[in-house]
């Protein structure tokens, strides 16, 4: 007997056999788990999107503070 020959027996006998039972509600169950943690990835990109926005406007902020002033053109008597 061949490993193919073999591998169709083992398929037969699975599908040959009893099959389990499959709750009701596992489709229901598996859409709420999927929408949870497609709500939970949109709320963590939204708070790092946010993040970064913010550390934009800081580093603009503080560049705007540091940045030495041009000295002027023309001194006034």
């Amino acid at each position: 007997m061949t490993p193919r020959d073999r591998d169709e027996d083992q398929v037969r006998r699975l599908l040959g056999g009893p099959r389990s039972v499959v709750p009701a509600d596992l489709s229901e169950r598996a859409a709420d788990h999927g929408r949870r943690i497609l709500r939970r990835r949109r709320a963590a990109h939204t708070v790092l999107w946010l993040l970064l926005l913010a550390a934009v406007i800081a580093a603009a902020v503080l560049l705007t503070l540091w940045w030495p002033s041009p000295a002027p053109l023309e001194t006034t008597p």
